[in-house]
């Protein structure tokens, strides 16, 4: 079992529960652990790893700074160890609240492994020196190269693990999936008083912002986003299922989600949830360009890691085949191995072409498009 502590918490091994906690029960996958743990050893060569006497006291152990708050997560952690022998420890909070603990921490610091769940965060870990590059060739076979970063003759920064793509949402009842076809449509004065969207700041649109300065250039990309504040059917609020939910009961035409936010409704146990899922109309935008924005949740070493064996180990277990079935089915995301399957709800989404900029330059273009943000009234 893995004991869950909260940011400001020590870290703590397996099975040691802090007063007053309770652990989050684990999804049942004891069956899946066990049929795939032996494939995911053939898989990453960790026999050099595992052999008698090749990895340290210290060595069996692994420190986790993740932002993935997923329970569905925990089965997939298990299976590592499981199939390793090397204990997680585990502490988390959000992207911003991580690197700012790794540079407070410094050399001192425990963490072997960082796990973000967004490009721009990523890019500013490795901006800010917490990583530290990475040479493996499974890791090199297994990700595609503009899902990485810092990418040099000593290996990349950091890997893409799974990816979300940033879907339009919009009202069959009013809108044609022509006239939402792409992201620049978005701002059309067509749709004045119908657009619905989270917080321009929030990182999933800083990145889907980023990308499309790549695509269009700076200067039309803020008339764009000045035409996105033109068209606000309320001021940004809520996250990713309110907007999905605006435009369901008529409050909003069109807006912008994550696909698994949609994907979750879709297999939600509850009927009112697949209901609301199946009352509106979902497009991946820009098929006829450049394609789909998808952003990363993604994973680093960290710069002062103790146990860097077991932590590139842990990188190349996340790209295995059964862990990456599981980041598909147990949280709705994209594979980052293109022959992995998607889930069922995924599936029935279709295929789609997904842009290939570069994440890593997504990324650095984040605090120029905060500067028109700012100036387009985008809160």
């Amino acid at each position: 079992m893995l004991t869950l502590r909260t940011p400001s918490d020590k870290l703590s091994r397996a099975g040691r529960t802090p007063p007053g906690r309770v652990l989050r029960r684990r999804p049942n996958t004891r069956a899946w652990t066990r049929a795939r743990s032996r494939t995911a050893l053939a898989a990453l060569a960790l026999s050099a790893l595992l052999a008698p006497g090749a990895a340290t006291a210290q060595q069996r152990e692994l420190n986790l700074y993740s932002a993935r708050h997923y329970q569905t997560d925990e089965a997939l952690y298990a299976d590592f160890t499981k199939a390793t022998g090397i204990r997680i420890n585990r502490v988390e909070a959000d992207d911003a609240g991580i690197l700012a603990r790794l540079k407070a921490e410094g050399t001192a610091s425990p963490a072997d492994v960082i796990l973000l769940v967004d490009a721009a965060r990523l890019w500013r870990g490795e901006q800010e020196g917490l990583f530290q590059p990475v040479k493996s060739a499974v890791l090199d076979k297994r990700v595609p190269t503009h899902f990485r970063g810092g990418v040099a003759a000593q290996g990349a920064q950091w890997f893409g693990l799974s990816t979300r793509a940033r879907l339009v949402v919009y009202d069959k009842s009013r809108l044609k999936a022509a006239d939402v076809d792409s992201y620049e449509k978005l701002a059309a004065p067509a749709l004045k008083g119908q657009f619905c969207v989270r917080s321009g700041s929030h990182p999933y649109n800083l990145s889907l912002f980023g990308s499309m300065v790549e695509h269009l250039g700076a200067p039309a990309t803020e008339t764009w986003l000045k035409g996105l504040v033109a068209n606000m059917a309320r001021p940004p609020k809520g996250g990713d299922t309110d907007q999905i939910k605006g435009v369901a009961s008529g409050e909003c035409g069109v807006a912008l989600s994550n696909s698994y936010y949609y994907a979750r409704l879709l297999r939600s146990a509850k009927p009112e949830d697949r209901a609301l899922a199946e009352k509106v109309g979902v497009i991946f935008p820009n098929q006829d360009s450049w394609g789909t924005h998808v952003n990363i949740a993604g994973g680093a070493v960290a710069r002062n890691a103790k146990n860097r064996d077991a932590a590139v180990a842990f990188l190349e277990y996340l790209t295995s085949d059964s862990a990456q079935r599981y980041f598909a089915d147990g949280n709705n995301e994209y594979p980052i191995v293109p022959t992995v399957p998607v889930n069922d709800a995924l599936a029935s989404l279709g295929r789609f072409k997904a842009e290939t900029v570069p994440i890593a330059k997504v990324g650095a273009n984040t605090a120029l498009v905060q500067q028109m943000l700012d100036r387009a009234g985008f809160k």
